[in-house]
């Protein structure tokens, strides 16, 4: 079949937009079908007399929007429809429509820095036997198994209370929620705090699943610009004087720009937002993936502020597939929250939760926890001398720990746009824009280098360099239309 979009350069519509629009408009015809093969990006290039970098970005943009699917080896296909044969209910029109992006699916077989996750190869499967086999051989096995108290298994409550209170970062009018993961506690207390036009303000760029569910409460959110020393105090000052008065932050090793804001900022940050009578979320899930022996340890916010709604989880330390979070706050804020989520689910999974006990209780916890340290601290050196040798036209500042960094392409080129090359030649992250509350952010991405072992990491930098150098050599020829689409 040959394509013949009219594409036109004077229009303030980038070219590879112009592009998938095209092909938008072939599917939703009935001139492509579902499984129909894309020419190769190449060869639609030839075609077309476009550059590669602009085929690649219109399929990026078709794939967000899940009209195709690509596939690494294969070529990119028209998705097929959801809708059973005969259904007699239009779904699209039935259910609520969806704001967000798709950020696509994993390239097989690629290295794969777009998912922020731990390492399976360092999960201690043997010992979280164990923990599992103690506790099922434990005679009270009956009680775990029935319906338990929303606000979590007791047990773990007093155990994660008592801690955060030898830390101080606990108060005596303070109590605890175990969640179903972080990402539930935001959840609840999104419900709970905002109502349509809450005013809230978030880091900028932020992990997307936090801005999703804000959005989805209706909430008019500000996005406050992260440098290297964690969200902007001078931004934040102006957004509360504008009225924001619900904060989400991650002070430490944020996602996905890996930024730490340290412990002087945080003092002058807890006393902004307390003079302006505003509820902070404190996000504290990568605190203690400290990589850098020299990396300070901040006080965190709920130690400066008894206010602060504190949350923490086990999943970047330890399994991410049990899913256990937690939130502590003063006591009116777990009361409501604890409602809340007994209408999400109706009572606490008991048996994980114990299984997570037993392997804290156990020494086990703190044995994996110095294993996984040590990891991250060889990753990060892995991350630091890859980018040095092979990405040396880039700007990135290294983060001290967590398992994210951010990193901002030369002038010219296009994350999002280079992701499909970058794709082809066998390796993957996300794009900034997938991270954007208020800006454009077309030149980032996020490299999650947690998940893979140093030589991935380093091979994975290397690909990326090459896929970066030649989309500069590209922006460079004259002839090439290579700036069309950014």
């Amino acid at each position: 079949m040959q394509f013949r979009p009219e594409l036109d350069s004077s229009s303030e519509t980038p070219i590879y937009r112009q592009l998938g629009q095209y092909f938008q408009r072939l599917i939703g015809n009935g001139e492509l079908h579902s499984g129909d093969r894309l020419p190769a990006t190449r060869e639609l290039a030839g075609q077309l007399g476009l550059n590669r970098t602009t085929i690649s970005a219109a399929y990026e943009w078709l794939e967000s929007e899940g009209l195709i699917e690509g596939a690494v080896g294969r070529g990119s296909f028209v998705r097929g429809s959801a809708t059973s044969k005969g259904a007699a209910v239009d779904w699209s029109r039935v259910l609520t429509p969806s704001a967000f992006p798709s950020t696509g699916s994993p390239a097989s077989n690629a290295i794969d820095f777009s998912s922020s996750r731990p390492s399976e190869d360092l999960f201690p499967v043997d010992e979280f036997r164990a923990c599992a086999a103690e506790v099922l051989a434990d005679p009270r096995l009956q009680s775990l198994l029935q319906l338990g108290s929303p606000l979590g298994y007791a047990p773990l409550r007093s155990w994660l209370l008592e801690r955060a209170r030898a830390q101080g970062v606990a108060g005596p009018d303070d109590d605890i929620l175990i969640t179903n993961g972080c990402q539930q506690a935001v959840d609840i207390l999104r419900r709970a705090l905002t109502r349509p036009g809450t005013k809230v303000a978030l880091e900028d760029p932020v992990y997307p699943g936090l801005r999703n569910l804000f959005l989805e409460a209706g909430g008019d959110l500000t996005g406050i610009p992260v440098t290297a020393d964690g969200m902007d105090l001078a931004s934040l000052r102006r957004a509360l004087d504008a009225g924001v008065r619900t904060v989400v932050v991650t002070p430490s090793f944020q996602n996905p720009t890996g930024a730490t804001i340290p412990a002087a900022s945080r003092s002058a940050f807890v006393s902004m937002t307390r003079a302006a009578g505003a509820v902070v979320i404190e996000n504290d899930i990568y605190s203690d993936l400290i990589y850098r022996p020299d990396g300070e340890r901040p006080p965190r916010l709920k130690a400066l502020d008894s206010n602060v709604i504190l949350l923490g989880s086990f999943s970047k330390i330890a399994f991410p597939g049990v899913r256990v979070g937690w939130v502590i706050a003063p006591k009116p804020v777990i009361a409501r929250a604890a409602e809340l989520k007994q209408l999400t689910d109706l009572h606490t999974d008991q048996l994980s939760q114990a299984f997570l006990l037993r392997f804290a209780e156990s020494g086990r916890l703190a044995k994996h926890e110095a294993v996984a340290i040590a990891a991250g601290r060889e990753k990060l050196r892995a991350v630091e001398q890859a980018c040095q040798k092979h990405l040396a036209e880039c700007r990135w500042v290294l983060p001290g720990g967590g398992m994210n960094m951010w990193l901002d392409l030369p002038a010219g080129l296009d994350a999002g746009a280079l992701r499909g090359l970058a794709r082809q030649a066998g390796v993957d992250y996300l794009p900034g824009r997938y991270f954007s509350v208020s800006r454009p952010l077309d030149h980032g991405l996020r490299l999650s280098f947690a998940g893979l072992d140093s030589a991935r990491i380093r091979r994975g930098i290397e690909i990326l360099g090459s896929v970066v150098d030649q989309a500069m050599s590209s922006r460079d020829e004259a002839s090439r239309p290579m700036l069309a689409f950014v």
